[in-house]
């Protein structure tokens, strides 16, 4: 029997000590409320809590047990989602004060995956206004902490959940991601995001269902819980088109691979953009640990130019059609960030989207005829280390100014626009002690082996097990 606080377990612990009666459904969900009334008012990572529905549905799952009968994936397993994804009957509102007291009355199709899973819903993870920008913070519920520096920002826009993930209120999360919303937190918070193949997990409902950028998936501490996340999450829907792939099943353990693998390393993006130090000195000594797996390494990096402006492009296009009604009403209900990309959009013609459409098309074939050469491309996920959370983002790297609040991402969103598959992978610590991530990039639908490579590299490297000090933050605040 694991000795430890149950909300210090994994998700895969959770579920076997569930399933071997050696705690109920009942204890865990009390124990993860309990510990987030303890450090929840100081990180601001969960922002709507439903515990009489938690109860409700732990109840369920003891009585299954009860009863000998057979248990779905996540049984029993603590929950939050975040607050883009709809949630019948459960505030949600998007960041955006114009929908501060909205009530879903339908799910979205990853929500209704998860409950029919068994999974115990807690409550909804803090985002920023609609999304926008990977640093969380909202006129409604405030800014997100970092649990490993509380003065720092936690990352965005999955930011509460990769908060909520580090600080032990939640073993698994679910989050999204354009540009690096579930990659960019995750780097920042020490745990596992995984941006798969575009319709890998269907996004449903969705205004542009052929739409490979914006995405949904999983979040968890540990690559195996990441994996068993999304075995629920995963698989094609008919209403989405994107989701008609050739089926891989990620359901843990996941085996690990490393041997006679073709891995292109490249702590700095071979210059193209502005990396920090600190940060590329972490994602170098990788090396070592790919000497270790005996995995075939060089130095490289493809040729990701033009990638920013189609990225830019598309993202305006995006916005403008999802915003721009709204913004053009009224745009003081809207962030000055999010007026900026909707006006964007709005001044777009449909040449210049055409364009950047088959700017992708070409990118897309000079980056895949690179995964020709090497099974994976180790990168940064970001390209600096945790800022100060009062910050709106990142004005300037290395010298370099970044003239507008998405350029700082181009980690990220430079290899959303190749769709290829991308994990973030704790990797390691900054000098302060600040969460550095490793960016895993497979080849185009490879998701089940970016898991395998991540899950080799972070049984060498198990850096996720770094807990933050909290309890001690609050100790001190207390005095």
């Amino acid at each position: 029997m694991n000795t430890s606080e149950p909300w210090q377990w994994s998700a895969q612990e959770i579920r076997t000590a569930i399933a071997a009666k050696a705690i109920s459904a009942v204890e865990v969900t009390r124990a993860h409320l309990e510990r987030i009334d303890a450090v929840n008012p100081r990180v601001n990572a969960l922002v709507t809590l439903v515990p009489d529905r938690a109860f409700t549905q732990a109840r369920n799952i003891d009585r299954m047990v009860a009863k000998g009968e057979t248990l779905p994936a996540l049984a029993g397993i603590p929950i939050a989602h975040k607050d883009l994804t709809l949630t019948k009957g459960i505030r949600t509102t998007f960041g955006s004060k114009l929908y501060a007291d909205f009530l879903p009355t339908q799910d979205a199709e990853i929500i209704k995956r998860m409950r029919a899973a068994g999974a115990i819903t807690l409550g909804k993870t803090n985002t920023p206004e609609w999304g926008a920008g990977s640093h969380t913070f909202n006129p409604i519920f405030g800014v997100t902490r970092n649990p490993y520096d509380l003065s720092k920002s936690a990352g965005g826009s999955s930011g509460g959940a990769a908060a909520a993930l580090a600080a032990r209120m939640i073993p698994i999360a679910d989050g999204s991601d354009l540009g690096g919303s579930l990659r960019n937190p995750a780097s920042f918070c020490n745990v596992v995001g995984f941006r798969t193949t575009a319709g890998r997990v269907p996004l449903l409902p969705t205004d542009a269902p052929n739409d490979p950028l914006p995405i949904v998936g999983p979040m968890a501490r540990t690559v195996d819980d990441c994996a068993l996340l999304l075995s629920v999450m995963a698989g094609p829907h008919p209403e989405a088109p994107l989701s008609e792939m050739k089926p891989e099943d990620y359901a843990p353990p996941i085996v690990p691979i490393g041997e006679r693998t073709r891995i292109a390393l490249s702590p700095d993006f071979n210059h193209q953009i502005p990396i920090e130090a600190e940060v590329s000195q972490v994602i170098n000594s990788v090396a070592g640990l790919l000497r270790e797996l005996k995995a075939h390494h060089e130095f490289a990096c493809p040729d990701l130019s033009g990638a920013a402006h189609t990225f830019h492009v598309l993202r305006a296009a995006a916005f403008a059609r999802k915003h721009g009604p709204g913004v053009r009403k009224n745009p003081a209900d809207y962030k000055a960030t999010v007026v900026w990309n909707v006006e964007q959009g709005l001044a777009l013609t449909s040449q210049q989207i055409h364009a950047a459409e088959q700017a992708r098309e070409l990118l897309t074939q000079r980056v895949h005829a690179f995964f020709n050469i090497y099974d994976f491309l180790l990168t940064p996920v970001v390209q600096v280390l945790p800022f100060d959370a009062s910050l709106e983002f990142v004005k300037h790297i290395n010298g370099q100014a970044m003239e507008t609040y998405i350029q700082w991402m181009q980690s990220c969103s430079l290899i959303s626009v190749t769709g290829l598959p991308a994990l973030s992978l704790p990797c390691g610590f900054s000098e302060t002690g600040l969460p550095v991530g490793l960016q895993i990039i497979g080849r185009p639908g490879s998701d089940l082996s970016v898991l395998r490579l991540a899950r080799a590299l972070e049984t060498l490297n198990p850096v996720w097990q770094v807990e933050p000090s909290l309890e001690t933050d609050l100790s001190q605040g207390a005095q």
